[in-house]
């Protein structure tokens, strides 16, 4: 789970459950991201371990972008995080946002991935500030509830996760700002 004072924990966590567990339970027949076909199936969710890698090739594309000096990144896709932040950690604010929004942004499509679609409910709307979003597959997008929270042609506010990461990330510097000053 995110921890308040520092939501990249969880990236880092949610990555390395999603990977443990696909790797303890191996699938039985054609489901979803596996082989329909009449061969024996993969052993895991290869949409899965799309989605592992795809995040872990993101994470590492932007440290070498802020610092192409970084050094082989870790084998362990989990450790990836402490290795973007270990060598982002002198950039330029600019880049740290990004960094971290990125990471945000990776924990909440982990936690979906693994199922957890409360993780949606523990964000703000975005627009009005409540707490009534609701995440939606077939949109990938987490839909406001609050029925007074609507665009200008009478349709409830939807936000990406990338949106609801940079809020987040926003907030939260926002928050320690405040506490330097």
């Amino acid at each position: 789970m995110v921890q308040e004072d520092n939501p990249q924990d969880g990236a880092a966590a949610r990555l390395h459950q999603l990977a443990e567990y696909f790797r303890e339970h191996p699938v039985e027949g054609p489901v979803e991201g596996h082989s329909a076909s009449r061969s024996a199936p993969a052993p895991l969710s290869l949409a899965t371990l799309d989605h592992i890698q795809a995040s872990v090739n993101e994470v590492i594309a932007h440290t070498r972008g802020a610092n192409p000096e970084a050094g082989p990144a870790p084998s362990r896709a989990d450790a990836v995080y402490d290795w973007c932040r270990e060598h982002t950690e002198h950039a330029d604010e600019t880049v740290q946002q990004r960094r971290d929004t990125i990471e945000y942004r990776q924990y909440l499509e982990h936690a979906l991935r693994a199922g957890d679609k409360l993780v949606i409910r523990k964000q703000r709307c975005p627009e009005c500030r409540t707490w009534g979003l609701m995440w939606q597959r077939d949109m990938q997008a987490a839909l406001c509830t609050n029925t007074d929270c609507v665009d200008n042609d009478g349709f409830s506010h939807t936000f990406t996760l990338a949106r609801l990461a940079h809020e987040h990330v926003t907030a939260r510097t926002k928050i320690r700002q405040a506490r330097t000053t």
